[in-house]
């Protein structure tokens, strides 16, 4: 069980009495949920466990039960969540965590509509679905197939609200001002965000900067545009000085005593996102989006990448292959499936196409990811039915391509699930 942990600088004001606040009106939701992984047969990963069995965990079912509780006033929120879990081969696990808890109140120091807040909060910024390039705070996971509560950051706010603008500063995880690189690594770094916003008639934009302890300075600007009764466009930019990514040393078809695969902070790195979205009077909608992500692998480091596969995959094959040594070979290729446990995008330029119908109390959903340098895809189709208090869910989740696509080769072939969902 995760334990609360908030630096003693954000817990003083949430040590200010309630009192005279507005009484907190709770509310939540439990959530039970099923989900059947199957395994891929290709990948460094299957290769893995075809030369040495159990070299690393295999994809297993679940069965979980989670709760959240939340409220939200004027100068208060909270949102409390708990998750059990039972995997197959009777294997446990838990967690609980405060995803929220946070104070506030009026500035009128920084002049007419200013506010404050301290503590764990979620500030998600910036336009798109698929991919947020200028989401510099909160950096929340994106396409979940059952989306959670998001967790916030420890941080300090302030913001002012106009007729047609606003703006908001943030000093995100300020207890991380001084950590350790590998502590502080992507949205736990100690880092000042400020974003402005302004509407322009039926046209929202954004403009944002950001400056982190260690990865330093970020710019970027967004907007949306209603340019019909059915169409919204939006598009989004940001450009870094550095970033945190993955980096790997050089390996050729050696076998190596370590996994070659470490976080680091690498260059200069920029990212877009340009996306449309159609709705009909029948609530038929369709979302569009293309993105580059340049702090993905670079087309030449999955070359390389592939490269080592194949000779490692030809060494374990080799008859020559002392017996002693098959483990070797295996762990060497389980190292080789590092890079999906931490790139926000697997490929630097992704297409997702996703439709929807809202018809009634039902929701069927078809998305598909592409990803045209290798012809990778995935595709996602789901059915939901909205009542006034439960929700029921299921759905499918698979990747394929061609043998060189970096989604054909996740350990995770195909993933199913069911959820029902009850609101109080």
């Amino acid at each position: 069980m995760k334990p609360l942990s908030l630096p003693p600088l954000l817990l003083l004001p949430l040590a200010f009495p309630l009192a005279a606040h507005a009484a907190p009106d709770w509310n939540g939701e439990l959530r039970a949920h099923a989900e059947q992984p199957l395994e891929n047969a290709r990948g460094p990963l299957a290769q893995a466990h075809r030369l040495a069995p159990g070299t690393a965990p295999t994809p297993r079912g679940s069965l979980a039960l989670e709760a959240g509780l939340r409220t939200q006033t004027a100068y208060f929120g909270a949102d409390l969540y708990w998750r059990q879990e039972r995997f197959e081969g009777t294997t446990h696990g838990h967690d609980a965590r405060v995803n929220e808890l946070f104070t506030g109140g009026d500035a009128p120091l920084l002049g007419e509509g200013a506010a404050w807040s301290a503590g764990k909060k979620v500030v998600a910024w910036d336009v798109g679905y698929g991919f947020r390039p200028n989401d510099v705070v909160a950096q929340e996971p994106r396409r979940l197939l059952l989306p959670l509560h998001p967790e916030g950051r420890p941080l300090l706010q302030a913001e002012q609200f106009t007729a047609d603008g606003a703006w908001t500063l943030v000093w995100a995880n300020p207890q991380q001002l001084h950590a350790r690189a590998e502590d502080s690594r992507r949205g736990a770094e100690s880092a000042l965000a400020l974003r402005a916003y302004r509407r322009e008639g039926a046209a929202d934009g954004y403009g944002f900067a950001r400056w982190g302890a260690r990865t330093q300075g970020s710019v970027g600007a967004s907007v949306a545009w209603v340019a019909g009764e059915a169409v919204e466009l939006h598009a989004s930019a940001r450009w870094m000085h550095r970033h945190d990514g993955l980096a790997a040393a050089p390996q050729g078809g050696g076998l190596g005593s370590a996994n070659p695969w470490r976080e680091a902070t690498l260059g200069a790195a920029s990212q877009w996102l340009v996306g449309a979205t159609w709705t009909n009077a029948e609530q038929l909608s369709l979302l569009a989006e293309l993105w580059h992500d340049g702090t993905a692998p670079p087309d030449t480091a999955w070359s390389a990448w592939a490269a080592r596969n194949a000779a490692l995959s030809a060494l374990g094959a080799s008859a020559a292959l002392p017996g002693p040594l098959r483990p070797a070979v295996a762990g060497n290729l389980a190292w080789q499936a590092t890079p999906w446990t931490s790139a926000t995008s697997l490929r630097r330029d992704n297409l997702l196409l996703r439709l929807t119908w809202k018809h009634e109390a039902w929701e069927p959903v078809l998305e598909l990811l592409a990803t045209p340098r290798d012809r990778g895809r995935s595709l996602t189709a789901a059915l939901g039915w909205q009542g006034d208090r439960w929700r029921f869910e299921g759905g499918l989740r698979r990747s394929g391509g061609p043998d060189g696509a970096v989604l054909a080769q996740l350990p995770v072939r195909q993933v199913s699930y069911l959820a029902a969902t009850l609101a109080f």
